[in-house]
């Protein structure tokens, strides 16, 4: 393998050798109104083959033979942009693009230039700017980055109320969410129903499902890469809004203007605050609420160097009075600086920092009955990257990642009758490091490529006692403890070392159709432990240790992609299969809190997902939206659960239906509506019993696991969206009104069902009543009206 990577790199210099004759274009593709860089911009030299695109932070480099040229900058919604250029040497060329003029073209279900989607090597990924999400109907009235990427095919949830999602079959810990690079570990306020992401704050969204180049790593199913505004650099501007449910608000203005600019958005719910005057007694001083804050700023030194610097912080409350709290939130801070070493090599270096925690306590006097309990996980990381645009047909990019884990199960000290007791779990470490190289190169004109490696390495650091178990008594028990061994801080306990392969390539049949097809092996080395049915905050992470080995994944991927009519109509057929090894599970009634010898509950096995997903898009017109349709399934197989068979994991759903739509009545109203239906979910239920003391106590025999489903979910969401006058367009205050109903008629989809004597202890003799609940977690019409503004 070492000397693979060697002959890799010498081709790829060797080309960029014989491409020295030629001179270089390159710089930065920006709104003109704001000064944002736009990401996926396209840059073309008309009458020629020749063209790039901007990557993450705007940036192209496009190297062609000298001469004269007529450069043609497109971004969809904006107004293309044709330069004349003399290209005799080397250039620093900037757009700054304005607005397209047509009002039709605000509503637009991509942020990407046309046929990308047909021309480009990526597959599996799903991009969402935030004209389209603002335009989606939504629960309460308020935007969300998660709900809307649950439109999309491929992507799922266990139902209202879950926080997180799934992925092509795979866990919701099992996706990678990050913030300006640095990752969130729970994505969602409010038990999941809305999510951390501010969307005054937020550019753009986009989600590998498959194909996920070499330079990501740390997850098996999907990376969810969410991008930070910079801030206005060419005015003040104040936007925000007031809703249901909470309000928000941000300001972006220039430090410098041209050079630097900042952004501070936040948001508050206050659901406690509008209670208050109803509460009594005890809930007095009930606490009930989400708050964020979201910070980012940026200074260009030169044409070749800027720093950007962000920050998150967010919570959640819960507290019924005075003796009783719980809080949970994320804190992250990204810094990093782009520099240009060349006109042709561009890097990057980010470092961040990533904090998520929760705390529970009950009771204040120390005197008393009291429960004290905070947990976290912290990770901090240095990461460089190298992009190197040899020609418009061939980069090379490179690099790596160090993460340094501190896992923190529980800090808990409980109180009784002013006894002290100390239940906590001992701290963990773990350092997680990867080296990248990929290479995308155009063959033969039909032909794409896009191909490279990442090599992962993972340490279990010591600081703590290591256990060893041994073999369980019987199927379904614990592995007993046969003994420990105390640790040095830093030593390593285990490590693991791990090459991923990624490859994906394009074939172009004709000008608006191809095919497309990716491979990608995916390692992941820390484990959220959970057997309920849905992330809560109170989930554990561990990282992989001397009893958990890594998590590993292969998905194949294979697609046909078309446009039809002047590319107004997309159309995506993709299929996959994905196989997962070292799956975690557990033994029936695992007990996961506060236990130090967790890791004996963990039972391992593999796991497969396949599937089929169809989507078409509208993307112009006034009349625009997707439809998409999934068939999948993802199964397990664990030795000691469902009799050692394969079994149904709890987030398949056979079928998955979205309908998604948007109609410009006129310049200033469009109706938005979405059509959501998806198979039930799998669930696992008593299909015998037997009766004690007169009271029927259920059984599940055979010991299958997921043997029920829950009855399929349907909804249908509708908006509509108000705009300011096409006249006052130019005021520096603007308004929008934005009124809708979540679940119109009124669906009561249930969230679990879960079966339970009837009330009353039954006569000696007597048949004893059963019954079956379906707990729905949004049972009813929910209606909302938001005002949202700007002011410049």
């Amino acid at each position: 393998m070492k000397h693979f990577l060697l002959t890799f790199l010498a081709v790829c210099c060797t080309l960029g050798v014989f491409a020295q004759t030629n001179v270089t274009a390159r710089g930065y593709v920006r709104d003109a109104a704001n000064g944002e860089t736009l990401i996926g911009a396209t840059i073309y030299l008309e009458g020629t083959n020749k063209g790039t695109s901007t990557n993450e932070y705007g940036f192209y480099s496009l190297t062609v033979v000298p001469g004269t040229y007529t450069m043609v900058v497109s971004y969809l919604g904006f107004a293309d942009q044709r330069r004349e250029v003399e290209l005799l040497g080397n250039m620093t060329l900037d757009f700054d693009l304005g607005e397209a003029g047509s009002v039709l073209e605000e509503v637009v279900v991509t942020a990407t230039e046309e046929d990308r989607n047909v021309s480009t090597v990526q597959m599996s990924v799903e991009q969402l700017d935030m004209s389209t999400i603002e335009k989606l109907p939504s629960l309460l009235g308020e935007v969300d980055v998660l709900r809307s990427i649950q439109l999309l095919p491929g992507v799922t949830s266990v139902g209202e109320g879950a926080a997180g999602f799934n992925v092509r079959g795979g866990s919701i810990d099992q996706n990678l969410v990050i913030l300006d690079e640095a990752p969130v570990f729970n994505s969602s306020h409010l038990f999941g129903f809305f999510s951390v992401f501010n969307p005054d704050a937020v550019k753009g969204v986009k989600l590998y499902k498959g194909g996920i180049p070499a330079r990501y790593g740390g997850r098996l199913s999907s990376i969810l890469d969410v991008r930070m505004k910079e801030g206005n650099n060419q005015q003040f501007e104040l936007q925000g809004g007031i809703g249901t449910i909470f309000s928000r608000l941000s300001v972006e203005a220039p430090l410098v203007k041209d050079k630097s600019s900042f952004l501070l958005a936040g948001r508050r719910s206050y659901i406690d605050v509008l209670a208050a005057p109803f509460l009594s007694g005890d809930l007095a001083n009930t606490e009930l609420n989400f708050y964020d804050l979201t910070f980012k700023t940026n200074y260009r030194f030169n044409d070749r160097d800027q720093l950007f610097l962000s920050g998150y912080l967010g919570r959640d409350v819960f507290s019924p009075g005075d003796d009783a709290g719980f809080s949970w939130g994320n804190a992250t801070g990204t810094l990093r600086w782009n520099h240009l070493f060349s006109d042709k090599l561009f890097a990057n270096l980010t470092a961040y920092y990533s904090d998520y925690d929760y705390a529970i306590d009950f009771g204040n006097d120390p005197n008393e009955d009291a429960f004290n309990w905070d947990a976290s996980i912290v990770n901090t990381s240095l990461k460089p990257e190298f992009s190197f645009f040899m020609s418009p047909t061939n980069v090379l990019r490179f690099g790596g990642q160090v993460i340094h884990y501190r896992f923190e199960p529980a800090n808990a000290i409980a109180v009784s009758q002013g006894d002290r007791i100390d239940i906590s779990v001992n701290r963990q470490w773990a350092l997680e490091s990867g080296a990248f190289v990929e290479h995308e190169v155009t063959l033969f004109d039909k032909f794409k490529l896009n191909y490279g490696i990442r090599l992962s390495h993972f340490a279990y650091l010591g600081g703590r006692n290591v256990y060893t178990f041994g073999e369980p008594l019987r199927q379904g028990l614990p592995r007993p403890l046969t003994g420990f061994t105390p640790t040095e801080r830093n030593e390593t306990i285990e490590d693991w070392l791990n090459w991923e392969p990624r490859a994906a390539l394009q074939y172009t049949l004709s000008e608006t159709s191809s095919l497309k097809a990716s491979y990608q092996r995916t390692a992941q080395y820390i484990h959220l432990l959970s057997n309920t049915t849905a992330s809560i905050p109170l989930d554990i992470w561990t990282p992989s240790t001397n009893n958990i080995d890594p998590q590993l994944a292969d998905q194949f991927a294979l697609g046909y992609f078309r446009n039809f009519r002047d590319n107004a109509y997309e159309l995506s057929l993709e299929t996959y299969y994905k196989s997962f090894d070292n799956l975690i599970d557990y033994i029936d009634g695992a007990d996961l809190v506060l236990n130090e010898f967790v890791e004996g509950q963990v039972l391992v096995g593999t796991g497969r997902a396949y599937g089929t997903e169809l989507q078409l898009k509208k993307t112009k017109g006034r009349a625009s939206g997707w439809i998409s349709y999934t068939l999948a399934r993802t199964e397990r197989l664990v030795e000691g659960i469902n009799n050692n068979e394969w079994y149904p994991t709890r987030f398949d759903q056979t079928h998955n239906f979205n309908l998604t739509g948007f109609y410009e009545l006129s310049e200033r109203v469009t109706l938005s509506g979405t059509f959501v239906y998806n198979t039930g979910t799998p669930l696992t239920l008593a299909n015998s019993g037997y009766y004690q003391l007169g009271y029927f106590v259920p059984n599940n025999a055979g010991d299958a696991r997921n043997n029920f489903r829950i009855p399929d979910y349907h909804r249908l969401d509708v908006s509509l969206t108000l705009d300011p006058k096409k006249e006052k367009a130019d005021r520096r205050w603007q308004g929008q009104w934005v009124f809708g109903v979540y679940n119109l008629y009124a669906r009561r989809n249930p969230f679990t069902v879960y079966g339970q004597q009837a009330d009353g202890r039954s006569a000696p003799g007597a048949a004893v009543n059963t019954e079956a609940i379906k707990l729905s977690v949004v049972g009813s019409i929910v209606p909302s009206v938001s005002y949202n503004f700007t002011f410049k």
